[in-house]
């Protein structure tokens, strides 16, 4: 397993998955540790997955200072991980809450990507949260689904407050309800570091004026893959942020959720693939 140093001495570790040219890998969660990612439905097989733990997370150490946890500060980890790669200019793929530092990233950064994949990205560097009325509209499409008098009740009653978080709402959140997203769901828990998480979007994360006035200057190709059913972000919002890249495109995977690698290995590889080919 390799180990690099952060600028501040905290020992990160990044996990390999596959060969050729790399293709670094920034989780969410948010500070899920990167094994949730798998091998991205197969995308191992085109390029080398470079699997970024973000500090405090999976293998990399827990730093001395936990307010290194927000956001912005971790962009000085992902320059590190390049600058450990050798890499004068590298490709990203990024998930999930792992977008916002993404977008971050390249708004500090921009002559040091070459391409950046954003997969059902929450867009909160850009000052676009989903809301509890975007995550009902998308649950609300999977009322067909026989686990939906149970779900939605409860799904309704977390996001208005007057509820508690219930595992029973979980198929939200995959377009596929089957044995591997039930793994994959009963992982997070032990997966995510859950008082890095408290801190990664607080106060002073997010600047989004800013933000958006770098990355309007941005000429990196950008992919904006949204998931058809997912309500985090939901494909109105994902192209919303789409519109902050000058060479972004914009997709949307049919039934997927918000894990499409999931739900669709073939279809989410072929996409990613063709756009980093």
């Amino acid at each position: 397993m390799p180990i690099f140093s952060a600028p501040d001495g905290t020992r990160l570790a990044f996990h390999l998955r596959g060969e050729g040219e790399p293709l670094v890998v920034l989780p969410g969660g948010p500070m899920r540790a990167s094994a949730y990612l798998g091998d991205l439905g197969g995308l191992d097989a085109h390029r080398q997955l470079v699997l970024l733990d973000l500090r405090g997370t999976g293998e990399s150490e827990k730093p001395a200072d936990p307010g290194t946890y927000r956001c912005d500060r971790l962009v000085d980890d992902v320059e590190a991980l390049r600058r450990h790669l050798g890499l004068e200019r590298m490709d990203a793929l990024a998930h999930s809450a792992g977008g916002s530092l993404a977008m971050l990233y390249a708004a500090r950064h921009p002559e040091r990507l070459g391409r950046l994949a954003l997969v059902t990205a929450t867009p909160w560097a850009l000052g676009l949260p989903a809301t509890a009325a975007d995550r009902l509209a998308a649950a609300r499409l999977r009322a067909s689904e026989p686990w939906f008098p149970d779900a939605f009740p409860a799904f309704e009653a977390w996001l208005d407050g007057t509820g508690d978080f219930d595992p029973v709402f979980l198929p939200f959140f995959h377009g596929r309800w089957d044995d591997t997203a039930r793994a994959h769901a009963d992982r997070e828990e032990t997966e995510t570091n859950d008082d890095a998480a408290d801190v990664y979007g607080g106060d002073g994360a997010y600047d989004p004026a800013a933000t958006r006035s770098a990355l309007a200057r941005l000429r990196t190709p950008v992919l904006v893959l949204a998931g058809e059913v997912d309500g985090g972000p939901r494909p109105a919002l994902a192209r919303q942020a789409a519109d902050a890249f000058p060479a972004a495109e914009f997709a949307v995977q049919p039934g997927a959720g918000h894990y499409p690698w999931l739900d669709d290995p073939q279809g989410f590889t072929r996409r990613v693939a063709s756009f980093f080919s």
